[in-house]
């Protein structure tokens, strides 16, 4: 029989999480989390001798995050996104089928330098821009709207370091990021081209086999010219720019070479982004004040308002609900688990987002007993259901929703119907292929 107190808990964690996906009147998603995990501490469920743990577990992964963020400020003011949405037209050479590739290229580096959710508010505006000057037709738009933001979103499971969901449980089963990437690299990256070359199959007759635009010939006499011809040298530092590039990359690399060091990650992400600031302030004189408005502080109250719901939910019973219903399912084996745990958070994600239901599944899987390789091989399949399967619905993950409100702030039409009809189409088969290599990708290696 369910008591008074796991009533209440659900209660507080789905209103919660509905005012944070409906957010009226625009407010920050953080402010209906914090209220409701404000709520559940006052109560007891969830105890104050727990919030310090809860801290530990969720501060390094949220400033990981937010360094990347600030990368991607100083990155913006140097021009570079400039310098990809007229790359992209000019590589593209007239070809409507280059520009669906380079388009979803971009997404899936920008996600893999930054995280999933910057890259979305960083892409959708380019890709936007250009589908605008080249003057598409308005059908025209969709396959590179939905194939960049799926895209975009499903690149956040191959290195772990682009998704703070991916982190948070990263630190909660104790896998190091190497051993994941090891691990979680080719079967993501081959859902990953799943989704791409189904949207291309799906949506083949509406990408312009040309796009009437400007041969490179022509590009000198253009008012919109490649950045780095002579002709416009001195509207980026040509210098300037490869350097902080540099820094990004090696920022990325050091992530992975220093991490099974001992040094942690937020460290790691803190120096580069302050080493950028640092180069950009001795190139321009540019200081900080854009870095300091600019960078997203609630990331580190959402997300430890966020676990402390999640660590509610737990202490209300519903671990061991999980643990009863896929307990016995898991311990048969990688395939079981695989696909249960896959397929559990998928379902979780669609119904109330993929952060929330990557931690539920994550802690589930704590208290199940297993063996090591079957709890991490069983938290990858977690993360694949909550950065791949959560695509499904538009509710499944916020970056998903972010790109909603960015087509609508531009007057572009995109209903969940038109969403979901294409994503019902696509995700299933690129969850399954991910699930499924991961099972046979483990057996492999380990």
């Amino acid at each position: 029989m369910v008591d008074f107190s796991t009533i209440l808990m659900l209660t507080i964690f789905l209103f919660s999480i509905a005012l944070m996906l409906w957010r009226p009147k625009g407010i920050n998603e953080t402010i209906p989390v914090s209220i409701g995990a404000a709520f559940i501490v006052i109560l007891g469920i969830v105890d104050f001798k727990d919030l310090k743990s809860i801290l530990s577990i969720v501060s390094g992964p949220s400033l990981t995050i937010l360094s990347t963020i600030m990368m991607s400020i100083v990155l913006e003011s140097i021009g570079f996104f400039k310098w990809i949405a007229q790359n992209i037209i000019l590589k593209s050479n007239n070809s409507g089928i280059r520009l669906y590739i380079y388009i979803n290229l971009l997404c899936f580096f920008m996600t893999m330098l930054f995280n999933n959710d910057g890259s979305i508010l960083i892409t959708t505006p380019i890709i936007i821009h250009i589908i605008r000057f080249l003057s598409f037709k308005p059908h025209q738009y969709i396959p590179y709207l939905i194939s960049g933001a799926l895209i975009a979103t499903a690149s956040s499971a191959p290195i772990a370091v682009s998704n703070i969901s991916n982190l948070i449980a990263l630190k909660i089963v104790d896998l190091d990021l190497n051993s994941y990437v090891k691990i979680m690299f080719i079967p993501s990256m081959l859902g990953i081209l799943t989704i791409s070359i189904l949207l291309f199959l799906l949506f083949r007759k509406h990408i312009p086999k040309q796009l009437g635009f400007i041969t490179l010939n022509e590009k000198m006499t253009n008012p919109f010219t490649h950045p780095l011809d002579p002709s416009v040298k001195n509207e980026i530092d040509r210098n300037l720019f490869k350097i902080c590039i540099a820094v990004v990359v090696m920022t990325r690399g050091a992530f992975f070479v220093l991490s099974p060091l001992g040094i942690p990650l937020e460290m790691i992400g803190l120096l580069g982004a302050f080493v950028l600031i640092l180069i950009r302030w001795v190139k321009t004189k540019a200081g900080i004040k854009d870095v300091i408005f600019n960078s997203p502080w609630h990331i580190l109250i959402f997300a430890f308002s966020m676990y402390v719901l999640v660590y509610g939910l737990k202490n209300a019973g519903l671990n061991t609900l999980i643990i009863s219903s896929f307990g016995n399912i898991v311990e048969l084996g990688t395939f079981h688990a695989t696909l249960s745990m896959g397929l559990l958070t998928t379902i979780m994600s669609n119904i109330f987002n993929n952060l929330p239901a990557v931690m539920i599944g994550t802690l589930a899987i704590t208290e199940m007993d297993l063996n090591i390789t079957l709890l991490q091989v069983a938290y990858l399949a977690n993360v694949i259901g909550s950065d791949i399967g959560s695509l499904l619905t538009p509710i499944g993950t916020l970056a998903t929703l972010l790109w909603m409100f960015i087509l609508k702030k531009h007057h572009i039409k995109m209903t969940w119907g038109k969403y979901i009809g294409v994503t019902v189409l696509v995700v299933p088969a690129a969850l399954i292929v991910s699930l499924l290599s991961l099972y046979l990708w483990v057996l492999l290696i380990l």
